[in-house]
């Protein structure tokens, strides 16, 4: 039973305590008692330091063309969660890096407590907001999550707005009381006892007073935020009282300017808004609302699944604004990306009809009870050896690489379109991630309509109801990449395929490092009480 902690009324700053990696430096991963919500628990957690873990991480920050080395070091003790580790770079190509991705056994074996794994990539050719976070089990649920954003001195929007900084990161997380391991044992629905924003939130059954984050702003400035989904499950829908939010990027893709006062968004996803500080000098709420019921029926009550907007000398009082009337939310449709050339295409690939791709996939969500997800009826089961592996040593076609039924062939420079279709699967709707690639969403689960001219581009869409999204990509990107649903316990539970794309190509493309070979070995000579 976890202790409730009392805290003191006084609100705290979201800038408090921020710790900043610029491009290359250590990224500890150890074991410590939080309490975001005002209930103590264990957690996995990532600083730049062992002492100074924290939930969310230290914001990781780079400019477009740099190049990355993040030494992480696996420090976790405690028996209760997963004490092995990887860490994924969300939303990043790793082109030629392959095996820096970081989905176990895809990509590699994990890192084992007491060693660590030198991650080394670059980003030539990308800029915008990202995140990072496990991808060992459900590990990132028990708090291994934080920002990473990359900025491009010469970003297209940058007259839109004047401040984009460290405190202008928005995160929005659910909380849980019970552990990864125990919610996945239970094989029941997970309820989060609490929505985060930038790591502070209240519970319903909690203390009212508990701290709250704050985000500063100054009256006449232009703010641009990155509001980024670290969550492993709900979906939330994001307001500013007061305030209108012009999107400018989604997924680390720069879009046309539109404006709205309220958005959808789903786990993993990112928006870049435009916040115009215009407003009376004063507290506005913001908020967060999980599509989860449980615990949210209750709303904002109490300052649940909200933090404060406030103005540069307003009194440090909660607000007392309310939510508008005149509700103008973002559809994934309304947004086209800006440049078509942003990375080299021209246009959407293929033709302009449905159908018009080198290969079309079909790939069709379900479930069965009490906790397995299928991709075409076959689950997902993490192999013993990685994907990537396989492949480096020698297995060429999907039918020699493990796990059978959910490894599918790409040829290389191909236009690939993915049909997916929810089934009605429950849990949904449900946030289907690729690795490697960001797609064009040619069709929306919510619009019958198809978009061949300038949809949204993005890394991760949702997929819902009976309804079927498809999305295009070009094979340009030898190695295997995962698709997979982004609400974690489902990934867990099977809802994943590989998409091993040229696999002919993926040696040459992607030298390993002597380090990376050792990880294997390192883990198959380890207890497993100690690698789980």
């Amino acid at each position: 039973m976890y202790r409730i902690l009392l805290f003191i009324s006084a609100l705290v700053s979201v800038t408090q305590g921020v710790e900043i990696i610029t491009r290359k430096g250590d990224l500890h991963v150890a074991n410590k008692k939080i309490a975001p919500n005002g209930f103590e628990r264990s957690a996995v957690l990532a600083g730049k330091t062992s002492r100074s873990v924290a939930f969310p991480g230290p914001l990781i920050k780079a400019n477009k063309g740099d190049r990355f080395e993040i030494n992480v070091i696996d420090e976790l003790t405690d028996s209760t969660m997963d004490r092995a580790t990887t860490i994924h770079w969300h939303g990043l190509f790793q082109k030629s890096t392959n095996w820096a991705d970081g989905p176990e056994f895809v990509t590699q074996c994990p890192i084992i407590p007491g060693n660590s794994f030198n991650y080394r990539f670059s980003v030539p050719d990308q800029a915008g907001t990202y995140w990072y976070h496990s991808h060992f089990g459900a590990q990132y649920c028990d708090g291994l999550r934080g920002p990473l954003v990359i900025y491009d001195p010469q970003d297209p929007q940058k007259g839109l707005y004047d401040v984009d900084d460290e405190n202008t990161i928005i995160t929005l997380a659910d909380w849980y009381n019970d552990t990864g391991p125990a919610i996945i044992a239970s094989q029941g629905a997970p309820k989060a006892n609490a929505t985060l924003i930038n790591g502070l939130g209240r519970s319903p059954d909690g203390n009212p007073k508990s701290p709250l984050a704050i985000v500063n702003v100054q009256k006449g400035k232009r703010y641009r935020m990155r509001l980024i989904s670290m969550a492993c499950d709900p979906n939330f829908t994001f307001s500013i009282d007061g305030h209108n939010m012009t999107i400018i990027e989604a997924d680390g893709v720069n879009v046309k300017p539109y404006t709205v006062n309220k958005l959808q968004i789903f786990a993993a996803q990112r928006y870049s808004f435009v916040l115009n500080a215009n407003q009376p000098v004063g507290n506005y709420w913001i908020r967060s609302l999980p599509s989860e019921s449980g615990p949210f029926e209750q709303g904002f009550k109490n300052g649940i699944n909200s933090a404060i907007l406030r103005y540069k000398g307003a009194k440090e009082v909660e607000p007392n604004t309310t939510q508008a009337t005149n509700e103008m939310i973002l559809r994934e449709t309304d947004l086209h990306f800006l440049s078509a050339s942003q990375y080299g295409k021209s246009q959407v690939p293929g033709k302009p009809f449905p159908g018009g791709a080198d290969l079309v996939l079909n790939l069709t969500l379900a479930f069965v009870a009490p906790a397995d997800f299928f991709i075409n009826d076959v689950k997902f089961e993490v192999p013993d050896v990685p994907v990537l592996l396989q492949i480096l040593s020698g297995a060429q076609k999907a039918q020699d690489i493990l796990p059978k039924g959910s490894v599918i062939d790409l040829p290389k420079n191909k236009v690939i379109e993915i049909n997916m279709f929810g089934n009605n699967t429950i849990g949904g709707p449900h946030p289907m991630h690729l690795h490697g690639h960001t797609f064009d969403v040619v069709k929306s689960a919510d619009s019958p309509d198809y978009n061949f001219k300038d949809p949204v581009r993005r890394d991760t869409v949702a997929v819902s109801g009976s309804n079927q999204t498809t999305i295009r990509f070009v094979t340009d990107n030898p190695g295997p990449w995962v698709l997979h649903c982004h609400i974690d316990f489902h990934l867990v539970d099977g809802l994943a395929v590989v998409l091993a794309e040229d696999t002919q190509d993926t040696k040459f493309a992607n030298p390993v490092p002597p380090d990376w070979a050792k990880l294997c070995p390192i883990w198959n000579s380890t207890a497993p009480d100690v690698r789980n």
